[in-house]
């Protein structure tokens, strides 16, 4: 076998290894929490079991490896809704206590409030729009196309535009407008975000095959 051949092997042996070796490593750890624990309970539990199942250690092994699943299963949820939540509101207390620090916290804990996952699927699309006058574009999110009084009073379908504010996008301006005067975009929600808090100076790409400009006549806004 020549050298090439003998560095093939290895590689391929080295690389076996390398996946197994998780593997392995969690086995020996359950393993032995599996005998731990078993060896810890067994007096108490084999008495219970039929003298028939007494006899296999398979039922004892079966028994353990749920009690340790249990425990474990136990243990993350402790940590994660209990001590969390416990030294987490421990974390933002004493943070909320260093004078400027806190100021700074809470502007940022707003920003990730207003646009986590939950509310941010209160903002269905993306538009742009003309705003504050005709020639001047902003971005925006469409939050709602349902019709009620204000459509009604005005005898007009009204879409519900929110326009967020730079680079502090948790305040804005809730705009009522007719569907001609807006363009909806195709970039996510997460994009025009990203675009907003950074001023600008994060632009999504035009999607492949989509026109730059588009050939929808926006209705001038009225000056005030």
């Amino acid at each position: 076998m020549d050298r090439h051949s003998l560095k093939t092997v290895r590689n391929a042996f080295l690389s076996g290894l390398f996946l197994l070796a998780p593997l392995a490593v969690t086995w020996i750890v359950f393993r032995s929490l599996s005998e731990w624990v078993g060896g810890s309970f067994r007096p108490i539990f084999l008495p219970l079991l039929p003298e028939s199942l007494a006899r296999f250690t398979i039922v004892w092994d079966i028994l353990a490896t749920i009690i340790v699943l249990g425990m474990i299963t136990a243990l993350g949820y402790l940590s994660r809704y209990v001590f969390g939540q416990y030294f987490g509101g421990l974390a933002e207390r004493f943070i909320q206590s260093i004078p400027g620090v806190n100021s700074v916290y809470n502007t940022v804990k707003q920003i990730v409030d207003t646009f986590s996952t939950q509310n941010r699927n209160l903002f269905s699309k993306v538009v742009l729009i003309q705003y504050p006058r005709a020639g001047v574009y902003t971005i925006g999110f469409l939050t709602n196309r349902s019709q009620g009084e204000p459509q009604a009073r005005l005898g007009e379908e009204l879409w519900a535009v929110f326009v967020p504010t730079t680079p502090n996008p948790t305040s804005g301006f809730l705009l009522l407008l007719p569907p001609r005067d807006i363009i909806e975009l195709e970039m996510s929600v997460g994009e025009g975000m990203k675009m907003v808090i950074s001023g600008g100076t994060v632009i999504p790409s035009a999607t492949a095959g989509q026109p730059v400009a588009s050939d929808r006549h926006l209705a001038p806004v009225p000056r005030s």
